[in-house]
């Protein structure tokens, strides 16, 4: 398996700024890009990411894609489950993973109090 991804030197972050709202995702879901060789097209590559939810969240649709991806719930509760306006659903607490083959369907998803997660999605 390769991944077709180069080196990314160790840096320090800076969890303050650099976040971008995810391109189609619910407001208030915000990603801090660290590597991203994923091609979607050519289905290959991986990208690696911080998602954070803002305080109050809610992401209302389920999600279904073609690739790999691992969750990995650094702080704050994620509510998976939940119907579109954020209720219901089950509530996990950091720390926590998940690893979704492709064609997994997930979501929708709540934070109340927002939550921080790491990321990576990758085509094997």
């Amino acid at each position: 398996m390769s991944l077709d991804r180069p080196p990314v030197p160790y840096h320090d972050l800076d969890l303050s700024e650099g976040w971008e709202q995810v391109p189609g995702g619910a407001p208030g879901v915000e990603q801090k890009m660290l590597s991203d060789v994923l091609d979607e097209e050519a289905k290959r590559g991986v990208r690696t990411r911080l998602i954070r939810f803002r305080p109050g969240t809610v992401a209302p649709d389920v999600f279904l894609h073609d690739y790999w991806e691992e969750v990995y719930l650094i702080e704050g509760t994620l509510i998976m489950g939940c119907d579109r306006e954020g209720r219901g659903g089950s509530a996990h607490a950091a720390p926590g993973y998940a690893c979704r083959p492709p064609g997994t369907p997930h979501g929708p998803f709540a934070s109340p109090q927002g939550c921080l997660f790491f990321e990576i999605q990758y085509y094997a």
